[in-house]
């Protein structure tokens, strides 16, 4: 159960990823500096690496979530909530944030990627508290 669990998890936060960046791709692109063809959609858009590394780093993140939630005794859907934006918001996005002012790229980039964080791991502790 526990497999199915962090499984679910992180394919709920890939989706939600998939649906924040898919909304917000015009500003992600440019803040990135990304190459773009004359279609709109990145240059690099055809390489499945991306989409698979993000998919296993969704399903880390989902099971060291799953190990804190037992822990922790997180067991209802506002722990789960609460704690899933907490420890996206306090220990994913400050990361993010570090990356973004020592890349010297457009600040937009932390409330974009750092958003990212935050939400995916809020859906992320959705799913795992229902289990």
């Amino acid at each position: 159960m526990e497999l199915v669990s962090v499984l679910a998890a992180a394919v709920a936060a890939y989706v939600f990823g998939s649906i924040w960046y898919m909304t917000l791709a015009k500003p992600w692109m440019a803040a990135t500096g990304m190459t773009v063809g004359d279609d709109g959609r990145p240059t690099n858009a055809s390489n499945p690496a991306p989409y698979v590394v993000t998919f296993v780093m969704a399903i880390l993140v989902a099971g060291m979530m799953r190990h804190i939630f037992q822990m922790a005794g997180v067991d209802t859907l506002g722990k789960g909530v609460t704690i899933g934006l907490g420890l996206g918001l306090f220990i994913a996005a400050p990361w993010i944030v570090n990356n973004v002012m020592f890349s010297n790229k457009p600040k937009q980039l932390i409330l974009i990627d750092g958003g990212y964080a935050a939400g995916g791991c809020t859906v992320a502790g959705v799913v795992l508290s229902l289990f």
